[in-house]
């Protein structure tokens, strides 16, 4: 690990990835907000533009009756649209992420996600990247009493942030494809390698920048829903996989602004 901390390349790579942190450091932490809360308003909008079919599909699904259908498609729609704009205005930002995570595990077990590692992965990023803000959240809390003594070392806000680097890996794991062309070994082996330098918290903010750019790339690429005629039903699938994929990439931005925490090698190597 310390021959590859001293490599010229990476050295060289850190300078770009702190430079870019420097410039945008004002703006990425609401970018990364506005990314990661993308999924929940795209849905909440989609509950109300395609009213009768949700109800329609949980009706039949589940046989719970209108009444229960309805309940489902009402709490989709007011609790994601109202948690996104909690987190966007940062109001009330744990209640917030309490209510979406809540929408998550409801919609985990509604849709039957559980069933599907694919779906229970992307889900289980999600669940990462709201950890995330969670702990921003906590982070703006302390530093309006920058410079007052405090009894704690901020443990929890530590703990939040690693269990959201964890999480948000699966989100590249369901990418992984077990084909043998040059090009998709060498995307599975960079990406192997990516998410464990995030997972463990070393060299977090480069390694999370260039996943940031990488899995942009891919989501635009495969994702690219718009291309799609509003008729064909390959649209909606397109979509929805796209705004995931764009939520997680939020979790990431909030990675590189907030860094790796205090349960990482990245911390653990200032104490050397």
């Amino acid at each position: 690990m310390s021959g590859l901390s001293q490599h010229p390349l990476v050295s060289k790579a850190e300078e770009v990835a702190d430079e870019v942190l420097r410039r945008t450091k004002t703006i990425l932490p609401t970018l990364a907000r506005l990314c990661l809360i993308s999924t929940f308003l795209e849905d909440g909008i989609r509950m109300y533009f395609q009213w009768n079919e949700q109800r329609e599909y949980m009706d039949i699904s589940w046989g719970c009756g209108k009444f229960l259908a309805t309940m489902f498609v009402i709490i989709n729609l007011f609790g994601q649209l109202g948690g996104c704009f909690m987190v966007l205005l940062r109001w009330k930002v744990d209640i917030a992420c309490a209510l979406l995570f809540g929408i998550v595990c409801m919609q985990t077990v509604a849709y039957s996600i559980l069933w599907d590692l694919q779906f229970l992965f992307r889900n289980l990023a999600l669940i990462g990247a709201l950890l995330l803000v969670l702990a921003e959240s906590r982070q703006e809390g302390k530093s309006l009493f920058a410079g007052v003594p405090t009894l704690g070392d901020n443990k929890p806000k530590s703990y939040l942030q690693l269990t959201g680097r964890i999480l948000l890996v699966f989100m590249f794991a369901t990418l992984l494809r077990m084909e043998f062309s040059f090009m998709q070994i060498l995307q599975n082996v960079v990406g192997s390698v990516l998410m464990l330098l995030v997972t463990v918290g070393y060299k977090t903010k480069l390694s999370a920048l260039i996943l940031v750019v990488w899995l942009s790339f891919l989501n635009f690429y495969l994702n690219c829903w718009w291309t799609i005629p509003g008729y064909k039903a390959m649209r909606d699938f397109l979509k929805y996989d796209f705004f995931q994929t764009l939520s997680v990439v939020g979790g990431l931005m909030m990675v590189v602004s907030l860094g790796p925490g205090g349960v990482s090698m990245d911390e653990h190597k200032k104490k050397w």
